[in-house]
Parts: C-alpha cells; structure tokens; sequence
C-alpha cells in the first residue's frame, strides 16, 4: 500500500488569536483582517470566489454536454466552449439553478466570478487516453465529441461525455489546484508570505488566500460541520426538505459562494452517508473540512506576520489530512463506479447471450463507464506520482468499455477518429472490475467500499479457469 498521512486533526492543535471571534467556531466564515496597513472596505478575509465560479461552470457544462442531437453542432459547441475556456459575466448558471422551493441566489457566473476552467486545467500528459493530451486537450477533445453526439452519449464507441467531462474536472481542476499547489508549492516560506497582502490593497494575506482558495475547490457549504453527511447529501441533490438546511442565514435562499454543495464535498458526503452505522463507515467530509478550518484559525493567530517554522510544520499537517483524504473520496468513487460497471456488465452479457435488446442496459453500462473512466483519470491529478498503481488502473479499465460485439477502442487516430479491435472476453472485463476494487482498497486503504462487488471474485477467476486474466495493454 502507498504510504499516507494519517493524523487526525484532534492531534494538530493551536491556540486561535486572543479577542478574534467567529459568528460560529464550526463555520467558515467570519475571519479578521490580520494584512497590516490595510485601508480597504472589506470586513473579513475570506475570500474564493473565483474557485466557486469554477464549480458551477464545471455543473453546467456537465448539464450542456448532454444538449446534443447527434450531428456537428457548431452552434452548441461553441456554448460549450464558451463555458470552459471563455469568459462572459453574463453567462447563465445553468446549473446549480431554482428548483421549486430551492431557490439560487445567483443566476450568472458574473454575480460570483468572472471566470474560466481551463486556464486552470492539470497541464501533466493524461497517459490514460490514447495520445499522450495533455487535460485542457483532453477536455477540449470531449468537447467537440459531445457536441455532435446524441444527448452527449457515444454508444457506438462506449462514451458518456457529460460523465468524462464531469468527473475529471473534478480532478484535474479542482483536486489539482487545491492540492498540488495551494495546500503544496504555496505553503513553503518563499511563496504567498503571510506577512504580505495576497496582491495590492488585498484584504487578505498571500498564506490566507492560497487556504481559502483550496477550500473553494472542495466545494463544501461554509457551515458543513453543522451538517451531517446525509443533509450535505441532500443539499447536493437540492431536495425541498434540505433547503432550510442550506440556506444558514435565512435569507430566503442559497448563496452558491457559502451555502452549497459542488461535486469533490458531495462524494466525500456520500461516501460517508452509505458507511454511516456500520463498520467500515468513514468521515471524510468532516476530516477535510475541520482540517481547513483548523488551518485557517492557525492563519488568524499568525495575525499578519511570516509563518514560524512550528506554524509552518502544523499548516502542512493539516494540508496533508486534507490531500490524503480527498485522495481517498476520489479511490472510493473509483471502486464505487468499478462495481457499477461490473453489475452492468452482468446485464449486458445476460443480454448478448439471449439476443435480447442491448439499448436496455447500453445507456447505463456507458454512463457508468464514464464515471469510473472519469475518476480513474482524476486520481491521476495529484501532487504524487501514482507509478505502477496508475499502470495498473489503466490498463485494467482501458481507453473504452468492452462492447456488445466484443470489440473495444485501443487508439484515436489523428483525425480524432476512434480505432476499436478485438477486447477481452465479458468475463475476463467483469474480472478487470473486481481487480480495479481490490486495487482501490490495497493502494489507498478505502473503508466505505460502496458497492463491493468483490465477493464474486474466486468464482469468476475459477470461471475463466483459474486465472490472470489478461490486463489490457
């Protein structure tokens, strides 16, 4: 198993400035002005706006990608575009949006963050996906792909592109930024000091907005610790019953910069939500989300002056409870989608063999795949190189689905045409989704397993005569 950091934030103490008060210790909000000499309006420090504009161009670009009618469609791609690498204050939120009793406060991206996703996208080779793309390239493949396909979806070739596109966001922008640089390269004594401004006339230090900004990406309600798991749950799925929940200053309705859920918090709630009770159950949402606001009140006693070297040591503490659990909610959504695919899988052969109606089961075996492809990749976006865990993973899944006809996409060619051949047999697939579990648990010590398929492992590697199924190449 790879090594992590294990240290509980109970263990990561400080003594919060004298006289600083907070509207509530559980909520993460309220934190003084400590840049000396600063002259400006603002009342607080706090601020990431720009990370929340990012999470909710990231949920509706998920929900445009799904606008296809299966021909070229400049018209939608270029929407499509103008969510990703444009800027535009006046584009509508599509999503998170008012349903019903659950009204959103903001209605264009330009009332949180005049603001982009791909400037911001992990610029590392995507090893993957055929082609060695970079993830702006990759995302910008999809792009195009999901602008001319039916409802977003390839079932020709295996691809969900509203679930590729999602699920690796969620990776290579806001698991990447967050922890391979603002909880990683920003921490160090050289760069964003805490006795200096973020920038000139900033109301906060360089060390405070690097920690807020990283908090932005996780995508968790300001006041989460007030919250359990399942009502974080619910505000994510925007149920009626949960508005009250969200809306904590009783305003009337959701301020998507402090009061909702976006996409890294909702799997870290979900996770725990389906262990809750049980032996196995995890705390991930909780962890992360303590972990920044124990960092954050160490920031406020630093009151504006250049981290000790004690201070220093105890901040990266708390980033590495964060980084290592985060890493955790991606693996476990890893596992989670690998058994969804594996119980598709079943359907589908099921289908084959009887020459049912494939269309029955294809939508959601594709959709599935997606998600798993989609996380498999993000997990690939971190500070540390995942070496053979990530060869392994990537071969186990491959570039596509094993499809209805046996075949399965093994390259792009260069005029982004998919190449398909010959896959492995349905059940030397269903095994590779087993394998891609254990390996989830062996590499990254994952508690909450939903959706553990696993117990069907001996049976099926005796099944296919006892063995190491071949892994993709």
């Amino acid at each position: 198993m790879r090594k992590h950091v294990f240290a509980g934030t109970a263990a990561l103490t400080m003594t919060l400035l004298a006289g600083s008060a907070l509207a509530d210790d559980k909520v993460y909000a309220g934190f003084p002005i400590t840049v000396k000499g600063y002259a400006g309006d603002k009342t607080t420090s706090v601020a990431y706006s720009g990370q929340i504009g990012r999470q909710a161009l990231h949920d509706s670009l998920k929900k445009l990608a799904g606008k296809g009618n299966g021909a070229a469609n400049e018209e939608l791609l270029a929407a499509l575009n103008l969510y990703y690498s444009g800027k535009g204050e006046d584009r509508e939120i599509l999503a998170p949006a008012s349903k019903g009793a659950f009204v959103i406060k903001q209605t264009t991206i330009g009332e949180i963050s005049d603001t982009n996703l791909s400037g911001k996208t992990y610029g590392g080779t995507i090893t993957g996906m055929p082609n060695n793309r970079t993830g702006e390239e990759l995302v910008n493949f999809w792009i195009e792909k999901a602008a001319a396909a039916e409802g977003g979806a390839d079932l020709v070739n295996g691809y969900d592109y509203p679930q590729l596109i999602s699920k690796f966001i969620m990776g290579a922008v806001f698991y990447n930024q967050a922890v391979d640089g603002y909880l990683d390269e920003n921490l160090s004594a050289e760069k964003k000091p805490n006795d200096q401004p973020y920038s000139d006339g900033a109301a906060y230090t360089g060390k405070e907005h690097s920690w807020d900004e990283a908090f932005g990406y996780f995508g968790a309600p300001a006041h989460a610790l007030t919250l359990t798991p399942a009502q974080v749950y619910d505000i994510a799925k925007m149920k009626e019953e949960a508005f009250a929940l969200a809306d904590y200053n009783k305003d009337g309705v959701v301020d998507l910069k402090t009061e909702m859920v976006f996409g890294p918090a909702y799997y870290a709630a979900g996770a725990d939500k389906s262990s809750a009770g049980k032996e196995n159950a995890t705390n991930y949402l909780h962890t992360i989300v303590q972990a920044f606001l124990d960092g954050r009140k160490l920031l406020v006693a630093a009151n504006g002056e250049k981290l000790t070297d004690a201070q220093r040591t105890e901040l990266r503490g708390y980033a590495a409870v964060i980084s290592d659990n985060w890493e955790k909610v991606l693996a476990e959504a890893v596992f989670k989608y690998a058994g969804s695919v594996y119980k598709d899988l079943t359907k589908l052969k099921a289908v084959v063999e009887s020459g049912g109606n494939e269309a029955e089961v294809l939508g959601d075996y594709v959709k599935h795949w997606g998600e798993l492809k989609g996380f498999s990749l993000a997990l690939q976006t971190g500070k540390d190189n995942l070496g053979e865990t990530a060869v392994r993973l990537n071969r186990l899944i491959g570039f596509g689905p094993l499809l209805p006809n046996a075949s399965q996409v093994v390259d792009i060619d260069s005029d982004g045409n998919y190449l398909r051949d010959q896959g492995p047999s349905f059940g030397e697939y269903m095994l590779h989704m087993l394998k891609v579990q254990k390996l989830m648990i062996d590499s990254f010590g994952i508690k909450a397993q939903d959706n553990n398929v696993m117990g069907d492992m001996a049976d099926l590697s005796n099944a296919l005569g006892g063995g190491s199924s071949a892994e993709n190449d």
